[in-house]
């Protein structure tokens, strides 16, 4: 079962998600294309990455792309794959040299074969990375994730299942759940990102949007977490 903790070393959520919202309004305020936004978004989230696994976070996850994404216009959708392409063929190849496990959730049958052939590679070039775990979350969504889990344990013949069945299902099996969430762009809702992992979620909203986020806000929120106590009900 998968659990809450902070790293030894320096007292920061071992686990973290983050929403990174934000790219199309950062864009339009700066006289951009929406498509120079996402691009910004990128480059932003390699850079927060790196400020992740530096303060001893072993386990990051971003959503990249929701399942109510596909409804976004044509070129948009486009443009979004291309970047997802050249991210896993150059971006996080980085990762791969840095020691880093990369992951991806999401139904990724619904990406071109030639980028499912790619996520996959990647994944099995990195599985043997240990300082931390890059986790993709594309073409993702929490509730999809839970029907996806239920049809697959009903395939199996399942007639009563525990949570622990349903956790082995999921897209995420055998990641931790994330102790600490954070949502850029001022939009308070998780928006179906890890619904069944984030029960026990510390949530942090910032107004910023997520080019414009910056190192030392990122640190300055895990600052924040170790403040807080948690009960996990008890």
């Amino acid at each position: 079962m998968s659990n809450h903790s902070t790293s030894l070393t320096t007292g920061a959520p071992a686990s973290v998600g983050i929403v990174m919202d934000g790219n199309r309004r950062w864009a339009k305020a700066n006289g951009l294309l929406a498509l120079e936004g996402h691009r910004a978004g990128l480059e932003k989230a390699k850079e927060i990455a790196r400020a992740a696994f530096d303060a001893g976070v072993t386990t990051l996850y971003y959503y990249a792309f929701s399942t109510e994404n596909w409804k976004r216009a044509p070129e948009e959708v486009s443009y979004l794959l291309t970047l997802f392409e050249k991210a896993i063929t150059d971006e996080l190849e980085e990762f791969a040299k840095e020691d880093i496990c990369v992951r991806f959730i999401g139904d990724l049958a619904r990406l071109p074969e030639k980028v499912q052939v790619l996520a996959k590679n990647l994944e099995e070039k990195t599985s043997g990375n240990k300082r931390g775990t890059l986790v993709i979350a594309f073409s993702y969504g929490g509730r999809a994730e839970i029907v996806h889990a239920v049809n697959q344990l009903i395939e199996e013949g399942r007639e009563v299942v525990t949570e622990e069945d349903i956790q082995h299902a999921l897209w995420s099996k055998g990641l931790p759940d994330p102790d600490l969430i954070i949502r850029t762009s001022g939009e308070q809702r998780l928006s179906g990102f890890l619904t069944w992992q984030s029960i026990y979620s510390e949530l942090v909203f910032t107004d910023t949007l997520w080019p414009s986020f910056t190192k030392e806000e990122f640190e300055q929120h895990l600052a924040e977490f170790r403040d807080r106590k948690r009960n996990f009900g008890v």
